[in-house]
């Protein structure tokens, strides 16, 4: 046969038919029918249940409780270390005086969080090997946050406490000191009875200050109650129920705070001289 009978024309190709009726143009993928979707149903604007009830509940409510221990624990802490200090600044003895001033000075003039990631992370490398493997293997962080806390909120109170007994008469200290008892005696059985009276109120702003500063305790580790709210919205992602819960926790203790203070003032009145 020669090359023209082996020629075949373009119309006498049978091209195979199409499984598809409207084939996709080229270069596009293959569009498939549209397939059912499912759509779930939207996420409610204030989830309750996240709050009352389930793990992050457990969590929030964990949280609250310890930042209420370092609160405890660091008043129980910060008043007498208070006490000593104010009587130091009040001392007749120069270098007392200093020493008192020198801690307040020193620590009102520092950030709390600095002082917070010095007793976390500095302090504890002063201490014997001993002392300090013991400490990493316990709760350092609860224990360092406790200490700043503490030696912070008595620097403060150390004012409060030397304003109060500066505003007692000076003629109670003198009949004191002429009825025979020492300067000790005197402060622990004349002045510090009426000073600690007028002290109440500005101890209490002090009280309420350091149960808001609970929250810096966070920076170290402490899982208290910020530290636990923002881990539940690191796992839900629902910010406003988390942190929710945590300003109407800090709200709640506040102003259980204040009608402690108001109640005290109404039961003991300062007495005036």
């Amino acid at each position: 046969m020669g090359a023209s009978g082996l020629r075949m024309s373009a119309a006498s190709i049978q091209k195979p038919p199409c499984p598809h009726p409207n084939p996709p143009p080229a270069g596009e993928g293959a569009k498939l029918p549209p397939a059912a979707v499912i759509l779930s149903p939207p996420m409610p604007l204030f989830d309750y249940s996240l709050l009352l009830t389930g793990k992050y509940h457990d969590m929030l409510v964990a949280g609250l409780l310890l930042s209420l221990q370092l609160l405890a624990a660091s008043l129980v802490l910060a008043l007498p270390i208070a006490l000593v200090v104010a009587l130091l600044r009040l001392s007749p003895f120069a270098p007392l005086r200093w020493v008192g001033f020198a801690y307040v000075e020193s620590i009102r003039n520092i950030p709390l969080l600095a002082h917070m990631l010095f007793w976390y992370f500095g302090a504890p490398e002063l201490l014997p090997e001993d002392i300090k493997q013991w400490l990493y293997a316990g709760h350092i962080e609860a224990y360092s946050a406790i200490v700043a806390l503490a030696l912070y909120t008595a620097a403060f109170m150390a004012e409060d406490i030397r304003s109060g007994i500066r505003a007692i008469p000076a003629v109670q200290f003198e009949a004191g000191r002429a009825m025979g008892f020492s300067y000790l005696a005197t402060m622990r059985r004349v002045v510090l009875p009426q000073a600690l009276r007028v002290t109440v109120p500005p101890l209490i702003s002090q009280t309420l200050s350091l149960w808001k500063n609970t929250s810096i305790a966070t920076v170290i580790g402490v899982a208290e109650l910020m530290y636990q709210a923002g881990q539940v919205e690191s796992a839900t992602f629902r910010s406003f129920e988390s942190f929710a819960f945590a300003s109407a926790a800090y709200l709640t203790v506040s102003l259980a705070i204040t009608a402690l203070a108001t109640w005290y003032h109404h039961r003991y009145p300062v007495r005036t001289i």
